[in-house]
């Protein structure tokens, strides 16, 4: 399986539903979209559109606070959407007690983490990690691959 965006990718705001199912065709339950960026780039707007190509029927909401939600898809393959986000996250033992480890990895869910360069160690679990680093502010964002690893 090939990573989309391992070529930085410039796209506007209005673009970002076609780079969803970019990133969306090239997954596998199991994954893990892995989205860094400094505040304001685009990750949770990106996730958003991620669970829209997932077939997330649900209002999807940014779990800066909640810090974990879960949604059922309309795919195929993939039945379940875990977003989270480890801003306010202090210890990697928070993954474990908000219950992480029940959806990373599983064969059919797929979980996007905003932020997850505050515990770099911790996605291992994933079947393949896909790094995204989104960039960029007001209409214009540059996405690209960092890594992807099984």
């Amino acid at each position: 399986m090939s990573t989309p965006f391992v070529t930085p990718r410039t796209f506007t705001m209005s673009d970002v539903g076609a780079i969803a199912q970019e990133i969306v065709a090239a997954l596998h339950g199991g994954d893990a979209v892995l989205l860094s960026g400094e505040l304001g780039a685009g990750k949770t707007t990106l996730a958003k559109a991620i669970a829209a190509a997932l077939g997330v029927r649900e209002t999807i909401t940014s779990p800066t606070f909640t810090l974990m939600n879960v949604y059922t898809t309309n795919h195929p393959h993939i039945s379940t959407l875990m977003h989270m986000d480890t801003y306010r996250m202090e210890r990697v033992e928070e993954l474990a007690e908000i219950g992480v480890n029940t959806y990373m990895g599983e064969p059919s869910t797929v979980c996007i983490v905003e932020w997850p360069e505050r515990f770099p160690d911790a996605w291992h679990r994933a079947r393949t990690a896909h790094w995204f680093t989104v960039s960029g502010t007001g209409e214009t964002r540059t996405i690209q691959a960092v890594t992807a690893t099984a």
